[in-house]
């Protein structure tokens, strides 16, 4: 079985806007999200906040087409009015982050993949940096 990885929109944000230092750990991860090896599952909040930065620095055209390629090597969670009650009614700092937590936690998700580790502090799920999960897949 594939593990399930929780892509936090810093982590895509990371990756389609190819931000150093962070870009060769999620470029790995999404190469072995594309070769079958890992399921990769954003939040469709994710895509409409990586948008929206993108579109500061690439043409709308440009975005769009990262987006959609993203789209091919990754799945959209669930977000739904369940959700948004969990993430109402939680105890999380950040609304946003509970939204994506909850997003994770409904969609079966093994791990968060964020650079933000402490926005996930009572996290029911491991939480790793991108890099951080590389290093603990077994080498074969």
């Amino acid at each position: 079985m594939k593990k399930r990885l929780f892509i936090d929109t810093n982590i895509m944000l990371d990756f389609l806007g190819e931000r150093q230092p962070f870009y060769e750990s999620i470029a790995k991860l999404a190469t072995l999200a594309d070769k079958g090896k890992v399921r990769m599952l954003v939040s469709p909040i994710s895509f409409a906040t990586v948008s929206y930065f993108l579109s500061k620095s690439e043409t709308p055209k440009v975005a769009m087409e990262k987006l959609r390629k993203f789209k091919i090597i990754s799945e959209i969670c669930k977000l739904d009015e369940h959700t948004i009650e969990k993430g109402l009614n939680s105890t999380f700092n950040d609304f946003e982050d509970s939204l994506q937590y909850f997003s994770a936690l409904d969609s079966n998700c093994e791990i968060i993949i964020t650079r933000n580790a402490k926005d996930f502090k009572k996290s029911l799920i491991p939480v790793m940096t991108a890099k951080e999960y590389l290093q603990s897949i077994p080498k074969k």
